[in-house]
């Protein structure tokens, strides 16, 4: 049973049927899945969520298919980690990391929208699937294709990282790689959508698939006991999924699933090579100043973000703020959530973390209030980031007293 009225635009309130569309034709607007809030109310319990599979299925009411998924059904429901060891480090009190980086199957958020992309996709009746990619999104979409029979093509900067490269590779899609940045490569990726009539993910599937990010959310406040944290420090890149998880608060609060209301404050987090949005905040202003990115943080390294301007929005209707970590504080974040909570993060992970240490620092975050770090994406992804940051192994003969002799030494220095 769909629950999905159709498409609207977020600025004129434009209503548009259910198809392969972003942008209102009258304002130029980002579309939105518009639903009948009404009847989910009346079909949807704490009881009947915590009745059905633990994956982002759960929610399906909430998400944008008239059927059940076809693809990505295994996806989500992701470990909220209580990170007492990173408290401790941080001086707080209430820590939890929300763990995308073990995600079904590709180890980061995007297998979320992928899944929800590439099903409606399907609805649709599309056979071929693309997207623009920073890297996980190429990975989950020509992983997921593969579950769907689906052709992919997959559109990536040339200079990405190759654990991404290769982590698209192995799954048969078509990959072409691009000179220069993101922002030029979705640029292309709009023509090509146009002319061949494919489904891309983040551009004429756009609003089908940003809607799988809620699923985050959802389950941020689930495996909280239905309550929202204090604060959410997310990852910001082309600014959808901190908008999403705003968004899904309150769609709880709204159906009566949350004890009490909403009072979460929403940071966003940027790397500094690449910080339009976070600028845009610290500057007190909505106009997002696009830039040329130049960091390691490269899976959120969008210098002109498609939402820029509702994530400035939604830190500041939160009562959030923005704030950006250079790549040395990057790398030391990843090792400091490494050697804490065993948890090995791409570049992104460490820039929530630095910008948690910040935002601690600076007042913004209190000890006692309950904090959510959001982790999007798995360290392996990621490794040539942290090139030259740990020494070589100690190489001994196969023999006790050889492990003796440095472990004698070991000890006599500690």
């Amino acid at each position: 049973m769909s629950f999905v009225k159709g498409l609207k635009c977020r600025e004129c309130g434009k209503d548009y049927p259910k198809e392969a569309l972003h942008v209102c034709s009258q304002c130029f607007g980002p579309l939105e899945v518009d639903y009948e809030y009404e009847r989910i109310k009346k079909e949807l319990s704490r009881e009947k969520i915590k009745s059905r599979g633990k994956t982002m299925w759960r929610y399906r009411e909430l998400l944008p298919l008239d059927g059940e998924p076809t693809v990505g059904t295994q996806v989500g429901f992701t470990p909220l980690v209580k990170a007492n060891n990173l408290a401790k480090k941080l001086g707080v009190d209430e820590l939890y990391v929300k763990n995308d980086s073990v995600n079904y199957p590709t180890y980061s958020f995007k297998d979320r929208v992928v899944s929800a992309a590439l099903s409606k996709a399907k609805e649709l009746g599309f056979k071929t699937v693309a997207c623009a990619t920073t890297g996980n999104l190429g990975n989950s979409v020509a992983a997921q294709a593969v579950q769907g029979n689906l052709e992919s093509y997959i559109f990536m900067p040339a200079n990405l990282e190759q654990g991404k490269v290769i982590g698209t590779s192995i799954y048969g899609t078509n990959i072409i790689g691009i000179n220069g940045n993101y922002d030029g490569v979705n640029r292309m990726c709009s023509e090509i959508a146009d002319k061949y009539g494919w489904a891309f993910a983040n551009i004429n599937i756009r609003p089908y698939y940003g809607d799988g990010s809620k699923s985050y959310g959802y389950e941020i406040a689930e495996q909280l006991g239905w309550k929202t944290p204090d604060n959410v420090i997310v990852p910001v890149a082309g600014s959808s999924l901190i908008t999403k998880i705003w968004k899904a608060f309150h769609e709880f609060e709204m159906l009566g699933l949350l004890e009490g209301k909403v009072n979460s404050k929403i940071f966003a987090a940027q790397a500094t090579g690449c910080s339009p949005v976070t600028t845009a905040i610290k500057n007190d202003t909505d106009v997002i100043t696009p830039v040329k990115p130049n960091t390691i943080a490269k899976s959120i390294a969008i210098g002109n973000p498609a939402d820029g301007y509702y994530g400035v929005k939604t830190t500041k209707d939160s009562g959030g703020y923005g704030e950006d970590v250079n790549d040395e504080e990057i790398v030391l974040a990843m090792r400091l959530l490494a050697e804490t909570e065993g948890i090995f993060t791409e570049t992104a992970g460490g820039v929530t973390v630095g910008v948690t240490k910040k935002l601690v620092q600076q007042g913004r975050i209190k000890p006692d209030e309950t904090t959510v770090i959001c982790i999007t994406g798995n360290g392996l992804k990621t490794v040539e980031a942290l090139s030259g940051q740990f020494t070589d192994p100690i190489i001994i003969e196969p023999k006790l007293n050889s492990f003796e002799e440095i472990y004698s030494n070991r000890v006599s220095t500690a």
